[in-house]
């Protein structure tokens, strides 16, 4: 399966870098959003179906055994192994011109991610991992950060419209109360995949989609970060909240945001 699955991660590398590409000449300029309201901060722009046809095709060609599931067209072929892909995530940036935005394909077997790729064509960074093969950004290994105190730690919390925001309030409440830094970037596949390269020590959100974290689950793994079971319950159709952590600040954070169990 090693080989089976580098050949995929290999393939996702190249499809990814292109639309990222796509991505990036469809960008809006910068200012107010060029996109259409989907639901409360929830946008869509033409880049996003554009994308994801792109990727879907690429992968039907090289793949065509492998199942499909997208954001903007849902699922689509089936097979053992599935593609899930977020064509923009980080939409609410990209439809403003900014930079903070990535093209996410993750591969699923049954309920595990077992390879993924990130590709941020703005911030000309890709974040890639494969079941068993490390995670890299740019190609060098990555890791989750070795902080162990939550006062010196920096916490980036997702707002999601499916959630009351009295959730929200004490989330982000219990974080400032145990001295962390709060961070909010927008993009929650980024803000996980920062938690695997120990750039910040923890991404957390009371909900979340699969194409979100489809890819970026298999980084987190491979670069030791603590996570939660995403795909308990009706995670994998209907979302599911998410905890990524630095494993020396986890127990801590789990505790002073509610997320304990998770």
């Amino acid at each position: 399966m090693s080989d089976a699955l580098q050949r995929r991660l290999d393939a996702a590398l190249a499809i990814a870098t292109e639309a990222g590409q796509l991505a990036l000449r469809m960008r809006p300029p910068a200012g107010g959003a060029v996109a259409t309201l989907k639901d409360r901060q929830d946008w869509l722009t033409e880049a996003d179906g554009a994308v994801e046809t792109f990727i879907s095709e690429r992968l039907a060609a090289a793949f065509p055994d492998d199942g499909f599931q997208g954001e903007e067209t849902g699922k689509g072929r089936q097979g053992s192994l599935t593609w899930v892909v977020d064509p923009i995530d980080g939409t609410s940036n990209f439809a403003r011109g900014a930079a903070r935005f990535c093209v996410s394909l993750g591969l699923i077997e049954g309920r595990t991610s077992v390879a993924g790729v990130l590709v941020a064509p703005a911030l000309g960074e890709t974040f890639a991992a494969r079941l068993g093969g490390g995670a890299t950004l740019n190609g060098t290994p990555i890791r989750a950060a070795n902080t162990d105190d939550l006062a010196r730690a920096q916490v980036e919390c997702g707002w999601s419209h499916r959630r009351p925001n009295a959730d929200f309030y004490g989330m982000v409440q219990g974080v400032m109360d145990a001295g962390a830094m709060l961070r909010a970037g927008g993009s929650g596949a980024l803000g996980l995949a920062d938690v695997a390269a120990g750039r910040i020590d923890a991404y957390i959100e009371q909900h979340i989609n699969l194409w979100d974290v489809a890819a970026v689950m298999a980084i987190l793994a491979e670069a030791g970060a603590v996570v939660s079971d995403f795909t308990a319950g009706n995670g994998m159709t209907e979302g599911n909240r998410i905890f990524a952590a630095a494993p020396g600040i986890a127990a801590a954070l789990r505790e002073v945001t509610g997320f304990v169990g998770a």
